[in-house]
């Protein structure tokens, strides 16, 4: 579980200061063009380090926002980082310097390593909530370095099982527990700047156990706003059974409040319930959809109706089974369903696979309503690329001029599976065919 604390600090500091070293050669480098070659060889040095992790940004993306239980995969990180430095020093010739005055921006390497640099010390001091805060400002300059939103990479950092809603003028997303407390959120007013908002669940509800919160969907029922997420029963009555449960807020940005004493849903029987999303259909009734575990069997996706304030199911009605595994490429494990209604049809948007290895992917099912039937669509409509690598997680939205977009987190294609995080992909998707197509990274 959770390791509040760091067993080598003298590492992580020595790391700091080469950081904090390196920052500040290259800028007084750069402006003076005129130190010794031994200074420039260093400089060229920390290039090699940069482009080397270009997608992984190894210490940005375990000081932002992995979950406590990562951080030996951090420790490691800067000792890795310390070696290459060093080997980098040893094989660079002068000739490359030049090069790396000529890419290199400065400012943007200054200000991503200067909020990571923060990050790290904050997390040293127990301060997880101003950890994400520190390096959540740096986003835009962190994402730069590590290629840009070419690929639809919008937020660098680990945020796994994303929900967008739009809120005014504001995009809220939230996402499973990481730094920055049970439920993560973060908000944007363009789909591009991402700045970390906090805990959206402080507190949990009694029955459920601390750092295993995830797959939140959020959505306005009426004057509140409600969230559903899972979480793991506590105690050895509980059975170590994921179930669902819900949290009200009369604000999107929390806190939510979780007054329940057991779980919404929970299936022993089908090993569990996870990954719920709420659905609102046209005439405006709320549904839940989310995924049982399998128990003796394969996983299996499920709708219910929620009653009108969305806080529970609605009298007699029961769950009903959409869909369950029948494509190869899902590999006999569905999860994250995400029910959309475009233009008078239905669509289910899932994940198929290992959640931590890069043949994870998104298809699609065409369903005759809310609660079914559903049929698989061919193949996968969104699987690894050259710019990211087991996509999922996924959630279907509509912007404010009413594109619709496909939220996602994917690992970076050099740093697949856990300890390593998934960032937050957005792309735009379409329905004009017959199956929905997501845009090209």
């Amino acid at each position: 579980m959770a390791d509040r604390g760091w067993r080598r600090p003298a590492a992580l500091a020595l790391a700091a200061v080469v950081v904090a070293v390196l920052v500040f050669a290259a800028a007084t480098d750069l402006q003076a063009h005129a130190r010794a070659r031994t200074e420039r060889v260093d400089l060229a040095a920390a290039h090699s380090l940069l482009a080397g992790q270009r997608k992984d940004l190894a210490v940005t993306r375990y000081a932002v926002a992995v979950t406590t239980s990562h951080r030996d995969g951090l420790r490691a990180s800067v000792a890795s980082t310390q070696q290459r430095i060093t080997g980098a020093q040893n094989s660079l010739s002068g000739s490359d310097v030049l090069g790396y005055f000529q890419s290199l921006d400065i400012g943007t390497l200054h200000t991503c390593l200067g909020g990571v640099q923060t990050s790290l010390q904050r997390i040293t001091a127990g301060d997880d909530n101003g950890a994400a805060q520190a390096v959540s400002g740096v986003a835009g300059a962190c994402t730069t370095l590590a290629g840009g939103s070419g690929e639809g990479l919008v937020y660098p950092f680990d945020f796994p099982d994303p929900d967008v809603i739009l809120v005014g003028t504001t995009y809220y997303a939230y996402a499973t527990n990481s730094v920055a407390g049970n439920i993560q959120i973060i908000s944007s007013t363009d789909l591009t700047h991402w700045t970390a908002v906090g805990d959206a669940l402080p507190h949990l509800a009694s029955w459920a156990t601390p750092d295993e919160t995830w797959a939140p969907s959020v959505a306005q029922i009426g004057a509140q706003f409600v969230l559903y997420y899972a979480a793991r029963v506590a105690g050895p009555g509980g059975g170590g059974y994921e179930c669902l449960s819900v949290a009200t807020s009369p604000q999107p940005q929390g806190p939510f409040t979780d007054s329940s004493t057991g779980p919404v849903e929970c299936q022993p029987a089908l090993g569990g319930s996870i990954d719920p999303s709420i659905f609102i259909d046209p005439s405006g009734t709320p549904y839940l959809t989310w995924k049982s575990n399998g128990g003796g069997g394969a996983s299996a996706l499920w709708s219910q109706q929620l009653d009108a304030a969305g806080t529970g199911f609605a009298p007699s009605t029961d769950p009903t089974q959409l869909l369950a595994p029948d494509q190869s490429w899902e590999g006999g494990v569905i999860e994250a369903p995400d029910l959309v209604a475009v233009s008078g049809r239905y669509y289910l948007f899932y994940s198929g696979n290992l959640w931590k290895g890069a043949s994870y992917a998104v298809g699609v099912a065409s369903c005759a309503g809310p609660t079914g039937p559903c049929t698989s669509l061919p193949g996968p409509i969104l699987s690894s690329d050259a710019g990211s690598k087991g996509p999922g997680g996924e959630s279907v939205f509509a912007d404010a001029g009413g594109t619709l977009w496909i939220a996602f987190d994917a690992w970076a294609p050099d740093a697949v599976g856990y300890p390593n995080s998934r960032s937050l992909y957005l792309r735009q998707i379409s329905f004009a065919g017959a199956v929905p197509a997501v845009a090209a990274g």
